[in-house]
This record gives structure tokens, sequence and C-alpha cells, in this order.
């Protein structure tokens, strides 16, 4: 299955650390991430757990519930966890799930055949609160993730969710943003009283709500 943006995600039991989930349950009205691992005990995905378990309190801010996957059997994962708190110093505090039989990477389409065709590419996959797909990415097993980009991305999603504006070119948190085109000059005033900066007619700066 390949999923695109706007889709509503699969729903999916399965075993996690922290015990039985139902996706879209356990979701609830939160945004989510759920990013995967080619498998247990495998250096780069060692290095990333360890980061996001430190991020936990970035995600939480922002409304987010984070959940990993590895193609490995639960009764692995104990071990693993202690290997991620002794190279990483971190306490995984989020669920990791079992997908040994590979039915939730089938679903999310994880495994890449031409790349691996045991092994599950390292995809991240935002989640809205109406369960739909609001960004992807899809990393080669090689290289590890960027994290502090990835809170970056939330940040953009749920800004433009609430405004009508986008992120321009490298936008971090309190940078200016861009109206969107569709909407007029005239309804522009009244959702911005104090005024833009136009660059080109399609193309006008304004500050970021809410700073």
């Amino acid at each position: 299955m390949t999923l695109r943006l706007g889709d509503v995600v699969p729903d999916f039991t399965a075993e996690t650390t922290e015990g039985p989930v139902s996706f879209h349950a356990w979701l609830g009205d939160s945004w989510g991430i759920l990013f995967s691992h080619p498998k247990n005990f495998t250096p780069v995905c060692t290095t990333e757990l360890g980061q996001v378990a430190h991020l936990k309190d970035e995600f939480e801010k922002r409304g987010v519930k984070v959940i990993g996957l590895s193609v490995d059997q639960a009764e692995n994962h104990p071990a693993w966890v202690q290997d991620i708190k002794d190279a990483t110093g971190a306490t995984l505090n989020f669920p990791l799930i079992a997908d040994f039989d590979r039915k939730v990477s089938d679903l999310y389409d994880l495994v890449h055949p031409n790349a691996s065709d045991t092994a599950t590419v390292r995809s991240v996959f935002v989640i809205g609160p109406d369960k739909k797909l609001k960004l992807s990415i899809t990393y080669p097993a090689s290289t590890g993730r960027n994290f502090q980009e990835i809170l970056r991305v939330v940040d953009s999603l749920q800004l433009t969710a609430n405004h009508s504006v986008a992120t321009p070119v490298d936008w971090k948190n309190g940078d200016d943003v861009i109206i969107v085109p569709a909407l007029s000059d005239e309804a522009a005033k009244a959702r911005f009283p104090d005024g833009w900066k136009t660059v080109k007619p399609y193309l006008r700066v304004v500050r970021q709500p809410g700073t």
C-alpha cells in the first residue's frame, strides 16, 4: 500500500514495549509520529531511539505522541532497550512496536525490495488529529534521521493548519511566514491587521501569527 498525503493512515493492533496498542485509539485526538527501524540491535537505530527519548518533552509540548517500529520479536526488545540506555543515556519512554510478522510494515509500505527484501527503510510518518497523513520522509537504512528537522516540520504543520500561511525555505519557529495565495488582500487585512510586506503579488511576507 502506498500512503499519500491526506490519506487516512491504516489502523492496526500490535504488541509494543508498553503492551498492546490499537493505533487509532492510542492516537486519540493527538498528533502522532510513527517511525520505522530495520531491526533490533542495529547501531544507527540505537542512536535514533535514544535521541527521541531525550526529545520526549519537545514532542509532548507540541501534543505529539511518538511510536517506533522494529521488525523484530517482542522478547528481543528488553535487551535492546537496555543497550539504548547504555549507549545514549536515555531510557525508552515511548512504545516500540514488535513487528516480527511485518503486518504493520506491509500496511505502511516500509519494506522496499530494491533496497532490502527483509529490512524496513527509515520512514517517518507525521499524522494529524484527523488520522490523516500530513508528511512522510523516507531515508535509506544507512542514514540516521534528523529529529530537529522533524520537530521543525511539526511546528510548520501545526502553524499552517491553524492559519492561512505557509512557511518559506529554512523557516524556523518564530520566523516570518508567507500568506497563502488563496487569501485575497481584502481577506488578509482582516487576518493580518498589522499588514505585511509584498515581495511579489503572490509572495506576501508577514510576521508569524502568535509571536
